[in-house]
């Protein structure tokens, strides 16, 4: 059963969250909270121009940085040119369902930019971070498997939204693994998932303009939360006392709206031998790994 979490806002002056894929959607709703609780809020965005323009919407302290999670070697850059401390990164960004590609490491694009990317960010900008990483998965997650032997979809017959929860459940293991991992380090770090129930925002637009479209879109019409509600999830597991590896979704309608609360995963989100095969693989695949130094909390 959900476990319904009481939260405040607290003043966030003197913290700096970084959130990805803040120029849109509920990265860009997450932003705007936080930035008028007097955050310094950086918005870590494929496109500077929307960027750009989402920013000047915003009030309070507010930056744009150019970050292509889809390309290992913008996600570097970004890394190497932010020295300052962190105190939340907020892992939002995500692509669903889009036609077959790859991204410029050559990783299927909903593996590579939800999952890899973050992956290698995250770990990165560890030794930076002071208090914790929340990292958004989705509903989906539970029809998902990690399949090990093509990730990367070079052999099956691609299927988007088989690939899009593989990537979901991809970053709930990564949580879980990343948690583990700092509390054997004896790190005050924590490292959270949430999930936004079924939100109207851009990446639940059903594609396609047929009758089947538009039957699914009045469907998500009528049972989705509005965004400034779907963002609830993500800014309770940024400011709420929960433990590390909590994962913070709606409590009603099957987890598709509601006030915020502690959810379950699905059992192959639980599975810590695939979690820390996963992490393995990841590692592999980005060239980047769980940091020697962590930050400590001020």
């Amino acid at each position: 059963m959900p476990t319904p979490l009481e939260y405040t806002i607290p003043s966030m002056a003197g913290r700096t969250v970084v959130i990805t894929g803040a120029n849109s959607g509920l990265g860009n709703a997450a932003a705007l909270v936080l930035a008028g609780m007097d955050a310094r809020v950086v918005l870590a965005v494929r496109s500077l121009e929307k960027g750009r323009a989402a920013a000047e919407a915003l009030e309070g302290e507010v930056e744009v940085r150019e970050l292509d999670l889809a390309d290992l070697g913008s996600v570097r850059s970004f890394a190497e040119a932010f020295t300052d401390p962190i105190d939340i990164l907020i892992n939002n960004a995500g692509i669903m369902i889009p036609p077959f590609r790859r991204t410029a490491d050559g990783f299927e694009s909903q593996l590579g930019t939800n999952h890899l990317g973050h992956f290698a960010l995250t770990n990165l900008l560890l030794p930076q971070i002071r208090d914790r990483v929340v990292t958004l998965s989705s509903l989906a997650h539970r029809s998902g498997t990690i399949d090990f032997d093509d990730l990367n979809w070079e052999r099956r017959r691609y299927r988007p939204m088989p690939a899009y929860a593989q990537s979901k459940l991809a970053n709930l293991l990564f949580t879980s693994e990343l948690d583990r991992r700092l509390k054997e380090s004896s790190s005050p770090l924590i490292a959270v998932a949430a999930h936004p129930g079924l939100a109207r925002t851009n990446l639940f637009a059903a594609p396609g303009n047929g009758l089947r479209g538009a039957i699914s879109n009045a469907f998500i019409g009528m049972v989705a939360q509005s965004g400034q509600y779907g963002v609830l999830p993500t800014l309770a597991a940024a400011v709420a006392d929960v433990p590390g590896n909590s994962y913070v979704g709606p409590g009603g309608l099957f987890g598709a709206r509601g006030a915020p609360s502690l959810v379950e995963r699905s059992i192959q989100a639980k599975n810590a031998e695939a979690a820390e095969r996963l992490w393995t693989v990841s590692e592999e695949l980005t060239g980047v790994g769980f940091p020697n130094q962590l930050g400590k909390n001020p």
